[in-house]
């Protein structure tokens, strides 16, 4: 089969759309207007100890780092927001289940639905060009999905870092097929749209940004409930996790833009309703056995379970619920010294809070 350059670019879009994808745009493989930044911001240590991205930066620069010979990155967007997704975030009660992030909120993790979609645009460009070499991305490759996504036309960086889109606002999922194939590229949306606003900024209860457009992963909340996996949460952090126990909303949430964000997503991440059952007590006693089984497939598997009880007993601790203390009393004998000494801290708290009540 034949089609010449623009052609193929818009039967890949068409494609990517029939998939499911709510935006799609294409740009060129070049060095990434956010390299340098994000070079500055590494040596300034926001990146807290996520040290691969220290090790690969270099590959950063060009896409030719992920795939040689890369010519063009081809981005998709995909929202994962769902109205019912509303109701179980929005709460921030200590007395119903403890908060997850949207993304998570969905019955598989992204990174599995994306990647199964995105080999079909490979596909699709090899239909067309047998010899072209494309690769499918998901988040993981060292590629600065933000910046190619910025140049292919989705969105714009908010001052809270998050690419926002005027379409859909920011709760979607990037995703990347790297090709060596020269397609026609998308127009960059080099323009801003938060003006005066910093409603991200002010709201965020650890204060992780430093400065508009800059967040020190090492306050955020995100980063502390699901990639600091092996080490303790700094203690003058932890009542700023409030009920948090796996990712963080709140910039997002308080983001005029999403009004704009659709009520539907596609299935595999429409909300888990098991989720709403989870309590702290539950997840206080969980097993590693009760924890294989109830999230294994689930993007809260990623931290394993160490982490997540850990969390949990933060979130206990900031709660200030005494129906907690036996569960918690129980972990300190737990194999784990990291869920030990959150539990330790969590009594405290609780004890600290029952004496300041009474």
């Amino acid at each position: 089969m034949t089609a010449d350059q623009s052609e193929l670019s818009e039967i890949i879009k068409s494609s990517a759309r029939e998939l499911g994808f709510d935006l799609v745009g294409i740009a060129a493989a070049t060095t990434p207007l956010g390299f340098h930044p994000f070079l500055s911001w590494i040596e300034k240590g926001f990146a807290a100890d996520m040290s691969w991205m220290e090790r690969r930066k270099d590959a950063y620069q060009h896409p030719a780092g992920v795939l040689p010979d890369c010519r063009s990155v081809i981005m998709v967007a995909v929202n994962y927001h769902h109205h019912a997704s509303q109701d179980l975030s929005a709460d921030s009660s200590f007395s119903l289940s403890p908060r997850i992030a949207r993304y998570a909120l969905g019955h598989q993790d992204y990174h599995a639905v994306l990647r199964g979609r995105l080999r079909s645009i490979v596909r699709t460009i090899k239909q067309f060009r047998p010899d072209a070499a494309s690769r499918a991305v998901v988040d993981t490759a060292p590629l600065l999905e933000r910046d190619f996504a910025r140049q292919a036309g989705i969105g714009w960086f908010g001052k809270n870092t998050m690419l926002i889109s005027r379409n859909i606002g920011s709760w979607f999922f990037l995703g990347a097929v790297l090709t060596s194939e020269q397609l026609s590229y998308d127009e960059a949306h080099n323009s801003q749209h938060c003006g005066t606003c910093t409603r991200c900024l002010d709201a965020c209860p650890t204060d992780a940004f430093p400065e508009p457009y800059v967040l020190d992963a090492g306050r955020c909340i995100s980063y502390l409930t699901i990639e600091r996996r092996t080490e303790h949460i700094p203690p003058d952090l932890r009542s700023g996790l409030g009920s948090w126990l796996f990712g963080c909303d709140i910039c997002q949430e308080v983001c005029p833009w999403n009004r704009f964000a659709p009520g539907e997503c596609i299935p595999e991440f429409a909300v888990n309703q098991s989720h709403q059952s989870l309590s702290l007590n539950d997840l206080l006693q969980m097993t590693e056995s009760t924890f294989n089984e109830r999230f294994t497939g689930t993007p809260l598997e990623r931290t394993g379970r160490d982490a997540i009880i850990r969390n949990a007993a933060i979130v206990a601790g900031n709660s200030g619920r005494t129906d907690l203390l036996t569960a918690l009393q129980q972990l300190l004998q737990d194999d784990s010294e990291l869920i030990r000494e959150a539990a330790y801290w969590a009594i405290q708290e609780i004890h600290t809070n029952k004496n300041r009540s009474q």
